[in-house]
């Protein structure tokens, strides 16, 4: 590839790394302050990683000078970032970032990539804000900004994800947006003395795709690997289910839900074209039935598909460590007032296997698990579940549509494992009695069927 026209260092050069702590960031400003002191220029390299570097927020601040007297702070000033190199895009968009950048003089080039926050496992319905931070980002800017889903690059490309900020840095420099020389560079992640050829690809690749980014994607993403989700219809909806609760007690219990399925599937075809309410019953009786106790648990830590996962993501051995709290071993409770994890080891998955192929006692008299409250209670939500939906499907031409809809799909709100499961079927009960006394007001006509009231919370339909 031909080398770019490097960037005039006459006056200080101000670059705004950022990201999240433990995937390199610090690594690209340390490589970047090498590179320019190999060529000779005055640098200085600011880093901050806040309360903590894991996952945390973490930002680099790179000034690069012609000689040292030109760099009087540290810190970039506002406005004055000539490039924001976004490893991270939530970090990128937040208030400090966006407070270096000014229009028309600030290049931002983002990691499109969606990391989860902490704040998913708080809030199991948190979304990624993508639309909200690459809107702040390019209205920041001035619209002078990309962004590549690094991330995936890396990771298709040199087979690892720590690669997608040297990535990054390889793309910006072609960019002819980072003043040091190309051999400044390399020497630099040469001297750095870890991952050195992986991290010479990223950037190799990351030159690249700043020239054709659509061959690169070619080339990690072939085109016959890339799949199309179509909606799933109520066929392929019940028949997924159906094959879920079949391996997850048996066929007759499998074969039971169908059944049920089946028969509000007649109800609501002799009133509605739509199949709505029965795709929501279909998903959320099938998610109640499944519910994860200690033979499911068991099944799913001896299945097949997760020692897979850990060969594809290991090499070597792997210790393996389980941290359970089973409701028949409780013992204390940690500073939130939760049972407390214990630690098992390795050797407790034959334990796992031995209690998968017991399923069959499941829900029976000889059951060692099913009187303990939280089983009566996952039960008894199926009981009352399907009695809620036969009185409805008995009943279509006098319900409140919206209303019955809403009920269908309240297994959906229920999460979670103990005290959390606990929370959940409380709110989500309260919620179902509010649904009940609203079914039997007058019907609303069934155009206005998939509109959610505003005064019930609205649920996002998933597959269980």
């Amino acid at each position: 590839l031909r080398p770019p026209a490097i960037p005039n260092t006459t006056s200080v050069h101000n670059i705004l790394i950022t990201g999240i702590g433990g995937t390199g960031v610090i690594t690209i400003g340390a490589l970047l302050g090498m590179a320019a002191h190999l060529d000779g220029k005055a640098v200085s390299v600011l880093d901050m990683t806040g309360m903590s570097q894991k996952n945390g927020a973490v930002t680099s601040h790179v000034r690069i000078g012609p000689e040292a007297s030109t760099l009087r702070a540290q810190r970039i000033p506002t406005g004055e970032a000539h490039l924001v190199l976004g490893c991270d895009m939530l970090t990128a968009a937040a208030p400090d970032a966006i407070a270096k950048m000014r229009a028309e003089h600030t290049f931002a080039l983002v990691n499109a990539f969606e990391q989860p926050t902490g704040k998913f496992a708080q809030d199991p319905d948190w979304r990624f804000p993508a639309h909200a931070a690459r809107a702040r980002i390019a209205e920041a800017v001035g619209k002078r900004c990309d962004f590549i889903d690094a991330t995936l690059l890396a990771t298709c490309l040199v087979g690892d994800a720590i690669g997608a900020n040297l990535l990054v840095l390889g793309f910006a420099w072609q960019r002819g947006l980072i003043p040091v020389s190309l051999d400044a560079v390399l020497r630099a992640i040469e001297l750095n003395g870890v991952a050195v050829d992986l991290n010479r690809t990223a950037f190799a690749w990351g030159r690249q795709a700043a020239v054709d980014l659509a061959a690169v994607t070619r080339a990690a993403v072939p085109a016959q690997a890339v799949s199309v989700q179509r909606a799933e219809t109520l066929a392929s909806c019940l028949e997924r289910r159906v094959e879920l609760l079949t391996t997850y007690q048996s066929a007759a219990y499998a074969s039971a839900y169908r059944a049920f399925v089946l028969r509000v599937e007649a109800a609501e075809a002799s009133r509605h074209a739509s199949h709505a309410f029965t795709h929501a019953v279909a998903r959320g009786l099938a998610k109640l039935m499944a519910y994860k106790d200690e033979y499911e648990v068991a099944r799913l830590h001896c299945a097949p598909a997760l020692r897979e996962a850990i060969a594809c993501e290991f090499e070597g051995d792997a210790r393996l460590r389980f941290h359970l709290a089973p409701p028949l071993l409780a013992g204390t409770l940690d500073d939130q007032g939760r049972p407390r994890k214990r630690v098992f080891g390795g050797w407790i998955v034959p334990a796992f296997r031995v209690l998968a192929r017991l399923r069959f006692l499941r829900g029976t008299a000889f059951d060692p698990f099913g009187r303990t409250p939280e089983r009566r209670e996952e039960r008894q939500l199926v009981a009352d579940y399907r009695a809620s939906i036969e009185r409805i499907a008995a009943s279509f031409g006098t319900v409140d549509i919206d209303a019955a809809l809403a009920l269908a799909r309240i297994p959906e709100q229920i999460r979670g494992f103990g005290p959390v499961k606990r929370a959940s079927i409380e709110a989500a009960r309260a919620q179902w009695r509010t649904l009940e006394e609203r079914l039997w007001r007058p019907h609303t006509p069934a155009g206005t069927a998939e509109r959610v009231a505003t005064d019930v919370v609205a649920v996002h339909s998933q597959p269980a």
